[in-house]
């Protein structure tokens, strides 16, 4: 098993994390165990949730992912484990959080309520690594991080990170910690994948030269690099085919920037290039996600148990020089920059 820091802290994790945004919604707690068992048995020790979860966040739903991990991680020593969850981002973000009436801000606030309705429903006294879901546009970044930072002297939360940011917001946070002496953000958790491989821009530079780790999300891109969205007929259970029907332009929007002429082309291209190289298209989304110097942990995900095996298989498959020119190749011809 290969561990990797995250960024300058000393949380040592899996280089593959386990997901969960789906507990409590399309998986339910028993198939849940069994995948949270699974992943640890395999030697994962890095788990990721969030308070919103699971997806898609609705009021009645917010929370039961975390209930749902709170338990199991009873069953498993606290010390054995690196549990992440994140607060969600304010209400000025991409859509308005369905949890404490849409009024979410990443102000002192509704952070100390974050922190305590997920220490309350996860079980547990403390939090590995805290995370922003997304940046407020409002609240100044050295409120945020003051915060954040209250939090890690009370022993609430070892670390603190950011997710779905900008390399100036990145940026903007880590010189305000350097120059506030205040913690900082040691990780950022974005979307990275063989289909957005947009990190690799500036945001891959400020990681490497400040030492802060990448945490990439949906390796798999939704699930399109599965190959599912390329076949004629597609099930009506799949998660762009719900959000194509979902009568929210911002929903719909989504669905589209993933599932599009450009991304289905390319997605051809990486099961040719799958079946060459003898894994599932899968494994080789895994591996590439956590192939580079700047990523500590890629993020995996979960519906069914069986689900898993492909993705762990990503543990011992390598992207070879050679391999990692063809799918460059793939990227230039297709999908860089994505529309």
């Amino acid at each position: 098993m290969e561990y990797r820091y995250i960024g300058k802290s000393g949380l040592r994790v899996s280089s593959i994390c386990m997901g969960t945004m789906t507990f409590g919604s399309t998986t339910d707690e028993k198939e849940a165990f069994k995948i949270l068992d699974c992943a640890y048995d395999r030697g994962i020790n890095f788990y990721d949730t969030a308070e919103l979860y699971p997806v898609s966040p609705k009021k009645e739903t917010v929370g039961i992912t975390e209930t749902i991990v709170g338990k199991w991680m009873k069953t498993k020593p606290r010390d054995s484990i690196i549990m992440a969850t994140k607060i969600a981002g304010a209400a000025n973000g991409w859509f308005v959080p369905p949890v404490r009436h849409g009024l979410t801000a990443i102000d002192s606030f509704h952070i100390k309520r974050a922190v305590e309705g997920s220490l309350k429903r996860l079980d547990t006294d403390y939090i590995d690594l805290y995370q922003m879901h997304w940046p407020d546009t409002i609240v100044t970044i050295e409120e945020s991080l003051r915060a954040f930072n209250e939090l890690v002297k009370e022993g609430k939360v070892r670390y603190i990170g950011t997710s779905n940011d900008s390399a100036y917001g990145l940026t903007k946070a880590n010189e305000t910690s350097k120059n506030k002496d205040l913690a900082r953000f040691e990780s950022i958790q974005n979307n990275f994948s063989l289909l957005n491989p947009r990190f690799h821009d500036e945001l891959a530079n400020v990681c490497r030269k400040e030492n802060i780790s990448l945490l990439p999300y949906s390796p798999m891109a939704g699930g399109v690099i599965s190959g599912k969205y390329n076949n004629e007929f597609i099930p009506d259970e799949v998660r762009f085919a719900i959000y194509l029907k979902d009568k929210s332009k911002r929903v719909q929007a989504m669905a589209n920037r993933f599932v599009n002429d450009k991304t289905l082309e390319a997605t051809k291209r990486y099961l040719e290039l799958a079946k060459e190289y003898g894994v599932s298209p899968v494994t080789l989304a895994v591996a590439y996600s956590k192939h580079f110097d700047f990523v500590a942990s890629t993020i995996i995900g979960a519906r069914k148990l069986e689900q898993l095996e492909d993705s762990l298989k990503a543990f011992d498959f390598k992207i070879c020089e050679e391999l990692l020119k063809k799918i460059e190749n793939i990227q230039k011809d297709i999908l860089y920059p994505m529309g």
